[in-house]
């Protein structure tokens, strides 16, 4: 036990070189006790899908994001989001976190908000869910459907939620398209996780889908950098998105017409994603089709209950792996559970 210890204990201590220093992590070991509901956001199991793995010839492996106390990836953003607020000092006990989000973000600033003592207001589309609304008030939120319409319109619900933070005194807007403190979050924490667990980086690529940007920027930079580019970074993207033509043909144009995924593509480049996109190896573009095929093989074939945006990662994720050929390993992310 003492020499495993020690062993851990000099791993852990050969990450604090150069690239460390730049970036401080935050990793930390499971079965510790931890400090509330923010102190327990992060440390997801890396879980090997067998059955995939095995017909491949391949390690596919996925972060356990459901597996977050609030359920979701989205927990990172927003506790940094946060974090960042406070740092700066816009926001101060008592204040008020403002946020457009028609998902797992605001029920991440939501947890986060209540564990903190600050009051929550969510601006969303009135297109979504009665059920997310529901959800979100009980975690303590102040939720103001608004009418969908186009991010250009400034009735769009990210535009107002801003004007209404600009409004009050001691509130903050937390901006989680363009706030790179949402990078950050998975340069500190999500990156480091995935280095550790795969034994020192070996790993052959990461992919996975974007919807802010914050998750495939952050891990792209910690795992390219870290690895001296050896660990490739690949986008995985949905109908309707114009990202997979940006990587590949170097313009933005959409392909196909939209997507039953939720909180995945983008129509633009945010600028969690502007500074981590010439890290891109490739882009895999993700039919509907094959989504929600991998959600059915997930549930019979691993018994693991994910929605479609990780179904997608997971697809994706077996199409770089037969790129990358027998023995390669690919990681990617289940972001949350199929009931959200």
């Amino acid at each position: 036990m003492v020499a495993a210890l020690s062993a851990r204990m000099l791993r852990a201590t050969s990450v604090a070189r150069p690239l460390a220093r730049k970036y401080a992590t935050s990793v930390t070991g499971y079965g510790r006790e931890v400090e509330g509901f923010v102190g327990a956001v992060g440390n997801t199991p890396l879980i090997r899908l067998n059955r995939l793995s095995e017909e491949l010839g391949s390690n596919i492996l996925a972060k356990a994001e459901f597996m977050s106390p609030g359920g979701s990836i989205k927990d990172r953003a927003a506790l940094y989001l946060v974090k960042d607020a406070e740092e700066k000092g816009l926001i101060r006990p008592g204040g008020t976190v403002v946020e457009g989000t028609a998902g797992n973000t605001g029920i991440g600033l939501a947890h986060v908000c209540r564990s903190k003592g600050y009051q929550c207001v969510i601006y969303m589309p009135d297109t979504q869910s009665q059920e997310k609304i529901d959800l979100l008030r009980m975690l303590g939120a102040d939720v103001r459907p608004v009418p969908a319409v186009a991010f250009d319109n400034p009735q769009n619900y990210n535009h107002q939620a801003k004007r209404y933070a600009d409004s009050l005194d001691n509130a903050v807007w937390t901006n989680q398209f363009d706030n790179t403190a949402n990078r950050n979050a998975h340069i500190l924490t999500t990156g480091p996780e995935i280095w550790e667990q795969t034994n020192g980086g070996k790993l052959d690529a990461f992919i996975c889908a974007t919807g802010t940007g914050g998750t495939l920027a952050g891990v792209a930079r910690y795992l390219t950098e870290k690895s001296n580019g050896k660990v490739e970074a690949w986008l995985a993207d949905p109908p309707g998105s114009v990202l997979y033509n940006l990587v590949e043909n170097g313009k933005i144009e959409r392909v196909g017409n939209g997507s039953i995924t939720e909180g995945i593509g983008q129509g633009r480049v945010t600028s969690n994603l502007k500074p981590d996109l010439e890290l891109l190896s490739g882009a895999i573009h993700v039919p509907d089709s094959a989504s929600i095929n991998m959600v059915y093989r997930l549930l019979h074939e691993e018994g693991l209950y994910v929605g479609a945006s990780s179904a997608l990662n997971v697809w994706a994720a077996a199409e770089l792996a037969k790129k990358k050929g027998k023995g390669s390993t690919v990681v990617t992310v289940l972001c949350d559970g199929a009931y959200r």
